[in-house]
This record gives C-alpha cells, sequence and structure tokens, in this order.
C-alpha cells in the first residue's frame, strides 16, 4: 500500500475546560484540564494510521519533552516519523479553552520549531512525496513548504489534499495544485468572501473556489455534516451523531485523515465522505485531539 504523506506541525494541547472564556485580566475557575499531543498535520497523521492508513508525518520538533510526547502518540497508532530536530528552538504548543457545556473550543497555536519547516525539508522528502498515494498538509506551517510539496505530488501525480486551516489568503497558483480542498465554514468564508452557513451556501463558495483552479471542495460544517462540490457532481454528506458531543477540538482533523485513508484505498466519493464522517462523528465523543481518533475496527462497525 502506497503512504499518506502529511506536511504539518505537532504541538503540546494544554486543554482548560471551563463554563466561559475569562475577560481580559479576569482570572476564573476551570473543571477540567488536560495536556496531550496536538497540531493539525499530527492529528490527522494519527487519525490516518488508526484508520487503517500507511500514515507518514513531516514536521520539525524541538530537542525537549514535547518532543518525546510526540514520538510517543506516533509510535503508538503507528506514524511514520520523518523528523528534522531544531535544538535552537521548541516543541509547538497550543492552549485550548473548552466550553464545558457544548465542547466547543477557542484555540491559540504557537508552533515553534515547526513555523521553521522550510522548502528544503521538504525537498529533502521529495522522494517520499513522490511515492505516496496521498499528500496531505494545512497552513499551520509555513506557506512556501506547503505549495512546495504540493507542487512535487502533483508532478508525480500524486493526489493532494489541502486543508486551509488556519485559514490564509491564497493564490490562484497554489490553489490550483489541490485535486481536494476541504475548508471548514470560516475557511471557506475567508478564501472567497462569501458567507457559509449551511449547505446550500457552501456549494455557491465551493463553486467560486472551483473557479479559482481547485479540482474538487468539500466544506466541513460541523453538525450539518459535509459539502462536496467538483463542478459535475454535488454532494452533501449528513453528520454521524452517536451521542453527546464530548470535544470538537480534532473533528476536522479526524475528517481529514479518514478521508486520506478512503481515497488511497480508491473508495468512490461517497463512500469516502462517510468513512470521513464515520471518523468524525465518532472522535467528537471523546475528549482530546489525537487520543480521540477512532480506530478502523471501530468506523468499519459504524459503517456496518
Amino acid at each position: 500500500m502506497k503512504p499518506i504523506v502529511n506536511l504539518g506541525i505537532f504541538v503540546a494541547d494544554a486543554a482548560f475546560r471551563a463554563a466561559r472564556m475569562p475577560r481580559m485580566g479576569e482570572t476564573i475557575l476551570g473543571s477540567g484540564f488536560a495536556l496531550g499531543p496536538g497540531g493539525k498535520g499530527s492529528n490527522q497523521s494519527v487519525a490516518s494510521a488508526m484508520a487503517g492508513g500507511k500514515a507518514h508525518f513531516i514536521t520539525r520538533l524541538g530537542n525537549d519533552d514535547f518532543a518525546a510526547m510526540a514520538r510517543s502518540i506516533w509510535d503508538k497508532a503507528g506514524v511514520t516519523p520523518e523528523v528534522t530536530i531544531d535544538a535552537e528552538s521548541f516543541t509547538g504548543a497550543a492552549m485550548i479553552f473548552l466550553d464545558e457545556a457544548t465542547g466547543n473550543n477557542a484555540i491559540i497555536v504557537t508552533p515553534g520549531a515547526a513555523n521553521r519547516i522550510s522548502v528544503a525539508d521538504v525537498e529533502n522528502r521529495a522522494a517520499l512525496i513522490e511515492g505516496a498515494a496521498i499528500f496531505i498538509t494545512q497552513l499551520e506551517q509555513p506557506i512556501p513548504a506547503a505549495q512546495r510539496g504540493l507542487e512535487i505530488a502533483r508532478a508525480a501525480g500524486v493526489t493532494t489534499i489541502l486543508n486551509p486551516a488556519p485559514a490564509a489568503s491564497l493564490t490562484d497558483a497554489m490553489l490550483g495544485l489541490c485535486d481536494y480542498l476541504t475548508p471548514n465554514e470560516s475557511e471557506a468564508e475567508a478564501l472567497t468572501g462569501l458567507p457559509v452557513t449551511d449547505p446550500t451556501s457552501a456549494e455557491t463558495a465551493a463553486r467560486a473556489l472551483l473557479a479559482r483552479g481547485v479540482g474538487a471542495v468539500v466544506v466541513t460544517l460541523g453538525g450539518q455534516g459535509a459539502l462536496y462540490c467538483d463542478g459535475a457532481t454535488t454532494l452533501h454528506c449528513p453528520a454521524m451523531r452517536l451521542g453527546k458531543v464530548v470535544d470538537t477540538t480534532g473533528a476536522g482533523d479526524a475528517f481529514n485523515g479518514g478521508f486520506a485513508v478512503a481515497l488511497s484505498e480508491g473508495m468512490p466519493i461517497e463512500a469516502a465522505l462517510r468513512f470521513a464522517s464515520a471518523t468524525a462523528g465518532i472522535s467528537v465523543t471523546r475528549p482530546g485531539t489525537a487520543a480521540a481518533m477512532p480506530s478502523r475496527a471501530e468506523i468499519d462497525a459504524l459503517l456496518g
């Protein structure tokens, strides 16, 4: 099986649960705390590996305790690390606020060493990318590195996925390298200037992105599922509701990781969307990000 190669960042997630966000200068008491692994690229790689994919993860880490945490979670999930150690920096970290009533979140990310991922780092893994089934990246690391990875993959005929998170301004040249673009509502709105609140408005935004050169767009809509559009086919995949929502932090990463696995296995698009939706649907019923990613057996059991 050809690998899924993910370029992105690892951060240590410090998650605080409370009834509300504190105002500036205010201290409030929280109801929970957890320290665990995060970063979109890392989370997606874990999701892919847990879902049955052969996941490789390209990143930079510092030489510190958080780097040891990263290696431990990757080893447990079955992710193959493709790491540059950057002793002059530190492994990234994130502050996550979780609303104890809804599970919704707000996040501050400091990428640390991963913010120094370079074009050269990507070019040093060119052979790995060229031999992949899927190349997937996000926008938490420097954009030039992400674009170079997409360029290498596209030249080799490798299927490319860009999860444009966090939202950033992107050129048509970069969007044209994407077989699949997977924004959430706010990211789709940021890229197009169009409001995205439901499947209908998501399709309008998706068509605007297709006009800029994207091959296909999957807009993730939280509890409203996901909207797929490639110009010829439009599909709405409802969210899978499996009980109380505990933590939505890694839902988008679960979706992307599962979607990459489904595509790598040659599933038709409708089946790939259901597989990704199942991966995300299970993940939000559990606390944490990487720790919430479901196994292939759990996904298959849900899909029947």
